[in-house]
């Protein structure tokens, strides 16, 4: 290669790996794979070696990426914190065994650990005490994140046993599959796209403003380096992870000493197999020199230890034929192909479906009936479908046909110029779409209404429900009929209505279901008019100022408001007493609770989010940590012993429900009162019971 050519090429290189460490580390919505990225940085490596007069101190060969963001606090980390080297060749690790023979000699060992696919995290314990937690950052820095890591389940707060004074710890947040699952299933049913993959939604989750919707997200956390430069007495690395453990820190059990590259090799070959067995993302091996004195002669490069490297494996796939081929109506009404295949493991889970994502990816794949075809489960739910086996093809295979009318109500299918999807045009005429629409308004992040799958399956078959403020007009009899009702039933659901009319109007908006208004668009429109009316009647440049709002969302908006048919359902939702502007709340029930701030742990009779309604509606305040403010814990059955510990430490009151429930007003007291107790309902129908 020529000198200018080589100059192009690693400005082109360093441009398109800088744009990518961004998209990943800060964006956590990579365009390219691991691998990709990968190669890309060795040749990058490979040019920069041999013209070295080309490299640029901030190459992204001599720094860390950096997932640095605004809105949190930075602060230095006590030692570098660096990334490994990698690679996807075992020759390469043979070279780092060599490499370290020649330089120790023979009187070390190594620590063969699993590479967890997730986001690095360094945590400091003063007085056996979580005192911080900091993301990887540049290196140097990290984001404070202290605060959302005390909401990662597992990682504890106290320690126990004979631990250091002051040490740092380092590890990696994860997002086990079942967690990542059910987040990116609210993210599709809220039309927001969905996490590309377990490390990128742990990222996202870890960055996130409310450490109580941090809780939720179901993260754990795995911990494997104390540094060596710390001067804690650890003769070695698996010594230290041992003692870590016995002080209560989650630290991987799947950790094996090696001798020689023959072991490592066994180690790497044993997880290769086993790891789609996990039940959280690893993308490789880490083999570390195990004893301290050599990990700190050795040191390190700017930008990783001599004493490490991991070895990556290869993108998990699977080769498995295609039984049959469904077409999906979603709430949308975009018409979705999905695959039914032959049940195969991977990444954690048997795989039975896989999506063809569209009809121009069908014609893309060149796909015929009952082709062997690869599967891949990255960011969405039901995973993806990559390729086709052509030497696996049946002789006179056909092509299937993709239907030319909605598979549920048979409706003439639509497409725009600029849209990839066929689309049921039947918004309000398809059983699918209106169901699905009802699931979404149900919602957690809408109005979190006690309304399954299996109960809008019931409501809508019954013909009780077509519209959501058909869901407010239910009567306790209509409830009743519905197979496997039960007052107790009827009473929690007739409950989490009333605690509807308590949610904010940007939810309430979120809830209407308007195509591409997301759960942050809707805040930021809630925000910007103030009330339903004045979006309504805001015109096209008028929605076009409002932040995020492009020309789609906004001929969206326009072309929802301008069907008469949602002007009368919103003023029949305003009529049962729902939020349809900023600052109104429904009326509270009582201020038995005026004051007070309450920590609600642990489970009830009803779901907690029931719970903290309803100590909302008697003035009460919600709280996610204990404090010296706190006016009591209310413990349900399995509460959480790190805040029963904290309570026991400053002196809070732990209450029982039954004890929390004798506070309020006999008549507003619980969802679950006597089956025949009666309180003025919101409902005008009947009475209800509660």
């Amino acid at each position: 290669m020529e000198k200018a050519a080589a100059k192009a090429r690693i400005d082109e290189l360093s441009g398109i790996l800088m744009e990518n460490s961004r998209r990943y580390y800060v964006d956590n919505a990579p365009t390219m794979s691991d691998y990709e990225f990968d190669m890309l940085m060795h040749e990058l490596e490979r040019l920069e070696e041999q013209w070295p007069e080309f490299k640029e101190p901030d190459s992204p060969t001599q720094r860390v990426g950096s997932d640095l963001q605004k809105g949190f606090v930075q602060r230095p980390h006590r030692y570098p914190m660096l990334s490994l080297a990698n690679t996807y060749s075992i020759s390469e690790v043979e070279d780092f065994a060599v490499r370290a023979e020649r330089s120790l000699g023979s009187g070390f060992s190594y620590c063969c650990e699993l590479k967890f696919d997730g986001t690095a995290i360094c945590l400091t314990y003063r007085d056996g005490k979580l005192y911080r937690a900091l993301t990887r950052g540049d290196g140097v820095k990290g984001d404070d994140v202290t605060e959302n890591a005390r909401r990662i389940g597992g990682l504890p707060q106290i320690l126990h046993g004979d631990y250091p004074k002051d040490f740092e710890i380092r590890g990696e947040v994860l997002m086990p599959y079942d967690a990542f699952d059910a987040l990116n299933r609210e993210r599709l049913d809220a039309e927001e796209p969905p996490f590309a993959n377990p490390r990128n939604a742990a990222s996202g989750s870890l960055k996130l403003s409310d450490p109580e919707e941090v809780a939720r997200r179901g993260l754990i956390c795995t911990l494997y380096h104390i540094p060596a430069q710390s001067g804690l007495d650890f003769a070695s690395h698996d010594e230290a992870m041992k003692a870590a453990r016995s002080w209560g820190l989650p630290v991987s059990e799947h950790r094996s000493i090696a001798r020689s590259i023959g072991e490592i090799k066994e180690y790497i070959d044993y997880w290769d197999r086993q790891r789609k067995f996990l039940p959280f993302a690893t993308d490789g091996i880490v083999i570390k020199i195990n004893e301290m004195e050599y990990q700190r002669a050795l040191g390190y490069t700017a930008k990783v230890p001599r004493w490490a490297v991991a070895y990556k494996f290869k993108a998990e796939q699977a080769l498995t034929p295609i039984l049959s081929i469904d077409y999906q109506v979603g709430r949308t009404g975009a018409v979705t192909p999905v695959a039914n295949l032959r049940p195969v493991q991977l990444s954690g889970t048997i795989v039975k479906r896989a999506t063809l994502v569209n009809a121009g990816q069908m014609e893309a794949l060149d796909i015929h009936e009952g082709d062997w075809v690869y599967v891949e489960k990255g960011g969405e739910i039901i995973p993806k479908i990559t390729g086709v086996e052509p030497s696996k093809r049946s002789a006179g295979a056909a092509k299937p046909v993709f239907p030319s009318v909605c598979p549920d109500c048979g409706t003439p299918l639509v497409r725009e110029e600029d849209e990839a999807k066929w689309f049921c045009p039947n918004s309000d005429g398809c059983p699918m779409q209106i169901k699905g629409e009802l699931l979404h308004f149900a919602g957690r992040k809408a109005m979190n209404i006690l309304a399954g799958e299996a109960t809008v399956e019931q409501l809508f078959s019954m013909g009780y429900v077509r519209t959501p403020a058909d869901l407010y007009d239910l009567t306790l009899s209509q409830l009743l009929t519905l197979e496997g009702w039960k007052e107790k039933s009827a009473r929690r659901f007739r409950a989490s209505l009333e605690a509807s009319l308590d949610v904010p109007f940007d939810r309430v908006l979120f809830a209407l279901g308007i195509r591409f208004v997301g759960e942050t668009t809707a805040k930021q429109i809630a925000e910007h008019f103030g009330n339903i009316g004045a979006i309504a009647a805001a015109s096209r440049e008028e929605l076009l100022s409002v932040p995020d709002v492009g020309e789609v969302i906004a001929d969206s908006i326009l072309d929802w408001f301008a069907d008469e048919r949602h002007g009368i359902e919103i003023q029949r939702l305003e009529a049962h007493g729902l939020r349809f502007s900023m600052g109104t709340r429904a009326a509270g029930l009582s201020s038995a609770l005026e004051g007070k701030t309450i920590v609600v742990s642990g489970v009830f009779s009803v779901s907690r989010d029931e719970m903290k309604a309803l100590i909302g509606r008697h003035g009460g305040k919600n709280s996610g940590s204990v404090s010296g403010k706190t006016s009591f814990l209310l413990a349900g059955a399995n509460p959480g012993p790190e805040k029963i510990r904290k309570c026991e430490e400053l002196g809070v009151p732990v209450m029982s429900e039954e004890e929390f429930r004798a506070l309020l007003p006999e008549t507003a007291s619980a969802p679950e009162a006597e089956a025949g107790s009666v309180k003025p309902s919101l409902f005008d129908d009947e009475p209800t019971l509660f």
